[in-house]
């Protein structure tokens, strides 16, 4: 009677004992569990920090006509790879062509006009010269004209003399007069010529200058004329040269807007370029995280796209000058009664390896982890 007594008091007593054990065991565990975070937090979480809040960038290029006309060929699609110097899109050339060619008309004509100024320049300056002879011979005979009015005078003086004795009769001395009065108005005639050839040659002397100013110190190729009609032929050219629109580096085609027969004018974005080789991380970090975070330190990133099997290893490029939401298009308005403290973020830009991302491509847009070791 006495064992079957004791049984039942030794059955609860063994599962209080068991019970203790589980919760000395389960109290351990816990205990081993918060010390390894503990070790972990102590000797490693502060090394780095981490965000998924990231996202692939790029500097993309929009690819826009310098000149209007139509459209006349689209040789990319969506999503096609180029490389840079690939004709994307061929505009209409036919105005262009036109332009170029009055241009290269222009510039002919004014080559040609400078040639003929100079040469009209010259000419002019030897007829200038020329009325230095026409002034000799003007005054040679206005000395033959003063030698006929000097022997006029004295045959007039000296029958004048005589006709007051008699000694010349009144025909001689009529004779006399009429010689002296035709020699002084031949002298006088004279002197006006010579005048009259001082002036013509002043007169061509000023004509010729004026001309030999409009080239003075030039050639034909530096003449201004010549010099701007020549730089309109070579936007005539230029403008010809841009109806080809070509790609300005490697990269994929994206948004292609653009239609065959569309007339765009300048500025009009056909299409975007990526370049998937130039690809960077803007990751958002709170801005607790940003302590110790300074440009050039390592960056270790996955994709969502490859999973954590790929791993990519970029550097920080630099900080970005504000939070996202003091660039915002509608920026927060703090200073107001229900202020709520919200913790903000700064982008951080990592620059990625090309070398990962041509063996692993990404694409503008996707997601990212980025963990930076903020012990370097």
């Amino acid at each position: 009677m006495a064992t079957q007594s004791e049984t039942p008091d030794t059955e609860p007593s063994g599962k209080a004992a068991t019970r203790k054990r589980l919760f000395l065991i389960f109290g351990a565990v816990l205990a081993v569990i918060a010390a390894v975070v503990l070790i972990w937090q102590l000797g490693f979480a502060w090394r780095s920090v981490s965000t998924d809040n990231a996202y692939v960038g790029a500097d993309a290029a929009q690819i826009t006509p310098l000149v209007g006309a139509p459209v006349a060929q689209v040789l990319v699609e969506e999503t096609a790879h180029v490389k840079a110097g690939d004709i994307l899109v061929k505009l209409d050339d036919s105005d262009a062509r036109i332009a170029l060619a009055q241009a290269e008309a222009d510039l002919v004509k004014a080559e040609r006009a400078y040639r003929q100024t100079s040469a009209s320049g010259q000419a002019l300056l030897a007829q200038a010269q020329a009325r230095g002879s026409d002034i000799q011979a003007a005054r040679a005979q206005t000395s033959v004209a003063q030698a006929n009015y000097d022997r006029a005078k004295i045959d007039f003086d000296r029958r004048k003399a005589l006709s007051a004795t008699g000694a010349v009769s009144g025909d001689e001395l009529t004779a006399a007069t009429n010689a002296l009065r035709t020699a002084q108005a031949n002298l006088a005639v004279a002197q006006s010529q010579v005048a009259q050839a001082q002036a013509t040659q002043k007169s061509a002397t000023r004509e010729a200058d004026a001309t030999l100013a409009l080239t003075q110190g030039t050639t034909e190729s530096t003449s201004p004329e010549v010099l701007a009609a020549r730089a309109a032929r070579d936007q005539a050219k230029l403008n010809l040269d841009r109806t080809v629109i070509r790609a300005p580096f490697d990269g994929v085609i994206a948004q292609r807007k653009v239609q065959v027969g569309q007339r765009v004018a300048a500025g009009t974005v056909l299409m975007t370029l990526v370049p998937i080789d130039r690809l960077y991380v803007d990751a958002n970090f709170k801005e607790g995280q940003l302590k110790r975070v300074h440009a050039g330190q390592p960056v270790e990133l996955t994709s969502d796209l490859y999973g954590g099997g790929v791993v990519y290893h970029g550097k920080v490029a630099g900080l970005a000058g504000g939070t996202g939401s003091a660039f915002a298009l509608i920026p927060a308005q703090n200073a107001t009664g229900n202020w709520i403290k919200v913790v903000q973020r700064l982008p951080v830009r990592v620059a990625l390896d090309p070398k990962e991302l041509a063996q692993h491509p990404l694409r503008v847009g996707l997601s990212m982890d980025a963990t930076i070791d903020v012990t370097k």
